[in-house]
């Protein structure tokens, strides 16, 4: 057991960035009194880099009981916190480090969270209330940091808040929706117990057509004027809610961005079982499939599409972004394209065996003097990076060696 400011050695840097770490740090008080657990303490801290900022609080709930939960977050170095059922503060990774909890995500324009941001994991469910020593545990555990980081109220987010989701099969536009993790942190009577006064009014994101809601209720339990409106858009989640395929409700309804990952399976009515790499016509899966999801480690949802394989188009992978600045065209040939660089004809007749990815930025070349690293951040090394090497060769970043990755190879990660 140890206090929460804990064990830190900074990774191997430039002296530039040391500097930078050194006095951030050096900025960064004790925690209090409260004492956190190492159990679940991740072998990712020595490779993560020091984070440049912390404007944000995330909260989410680990959808699941803490004991698989901390394994999973410590393997993957997915939170800097986790408070178990009974309260206990796990460490996971240092809170002066980056960690990897909220994927594909926005706010007020600002994206890739976890640059700024220290997470906090809650053993439980979006759609059941806390305990109350968790109350206890997170309401401190709050307290203390945003003292040390000087983080308001109204930046303490849930996981739903800032979570966003490419175009898809059911949604033609970049949106809201793909998370529903920690959404009760929003309801006024949740932040009331945990000390929170302020709360974001609106989603800036929204405001500015930046993105489009995809759960109305999700929306209504986020930014409901009153507490009686958000209670009852949060009732439709307080039922357990049926896994099976029907009137109202499709895959992406019951699996969310996990849909397509290969861990999730269908079983179809006539007992067929495939996974979701295997499906090439969503709209036409029969009602009454059902849909089981993975409770451990699931393979990220397919991130690049091939066009012309399981009918595959510009349309019904990119939806209405197809000419965005952020769906990036690989060609057969090698050439990486923005949508945005191209007319809706030249999309319309891309040939058989274009890769495309959605949501993504388009940065480089590497050369000797500016690294993965230098140009993606800490995502440098994660699976749903990629790289382009001279030639055409694209590589997930969690594949590559960087020793060996050549100069003049682009680089390819969300947005």
């Amino acid at each position: 057991m140890t206090g929460l400011r804990g064990k830190f050695s900074a990774p191997p840097r430039r002296l530039g960035c040391l500097a930078l770490a050194a006095a951030l740090f050096a900025a960064t008080a004790s925690l209090g009194a409260i004492s956190v657990l190492d159990t679940y303490y991740s072998p990712r801290n020595r490779e993560r880099p020091a984070r440049g900022s912390t404007r944000f609080i995330i909260l989410h709930t680990t959808e699941g009981r803490s004991r698989g939960a901390g394994a999973k977050l410590s393997r993957r170095g997915e939170a800097h916190y986790m408070i178990d059922e009974v309260g206990r503060i796990y460490r996971i990774i240092d809170q002066r480090r980056v960690a990897y909890h909220c994927g594909r995500s926005m706010w007020n324009g600002r994206t890739s969270l976890d640059n700024c941001s220290i997470g906090i994991e809650m053993a439980g469910y979006h759609n059941r209330d806390l305990t109350a020593a968790q109350y206890r545990a997170l309401k401190d555990l709050l307290t203390e940091i945003q003292a040390i980081y000087g983080v308001p109220d109204e930046r303490v987010l849930c996981h739903s808040m800032v979570a966003y989701g490419a175009p898809n099969q059911w949604q033609r536009r970049s949106h809201r929706g793909r998370k529903r993790c920690g959404m009760r942190f929003a309801m006024t009577s949740v932040r009331a117990r945990l000390g929170l006064t302020a709360k974001p009014a609106r989603d800036p994101d929204v405001t500015a057509k930046r993105l489009v809601v995809a759960d109305p209720y999700l929306h209504r339990v986020l930014y409901s004027g009153s507490a009686t409106e958000q209670a009852q858009a949060a009732a439709k989640y307080l039922a357990k809610e049926t896994n099976v395929i029907g009137p109202g409700r499709s895959a992406w309804d019951i699996a969310r961005d996990e849909y397509n990952s290969a861990d999730t399976v269908y079983v179809l009515p006539d007992g067929t079982r495939k996974n979701g790499t295997e499906i090439v016509n969503w709209r036409a899966i029969p009602r009454g499939t059902k849909v089981l999801l993975s409770e451990g480690d699931a393979n990220p949802p397919e991130q690049v599409r091939t066009l012309g394989t399981t009918g595959a188009t510009p349309a019904s992978v990119a939806g209405d972004e197809s000419l965005s600045a952020t769906t990036i065209y690989v060609l057969p040939d090698g050439r990486c394209l923005r949508g945005n660089t191209l007319t809706a004809e030249i999309i319309a007749a891309m040939p058989t065996g274009t890769r495309v990815l959605v949501g993504y930025k388009m940065d480089g070349p590497i050369t000797s003097r500016r690294r993965a690293f230098d140009i993606c951040g800490p995502c440098w090394q994660e699976a749903d990076t990629f790289y382009l090497f001279p030639g055409g060769t694209l590589m997930s970043g969690n594949t590559v060696d960087a020793g060996r990755i050549p100069r003049g190879t682009m680089v390819l990660f969300k947005n």
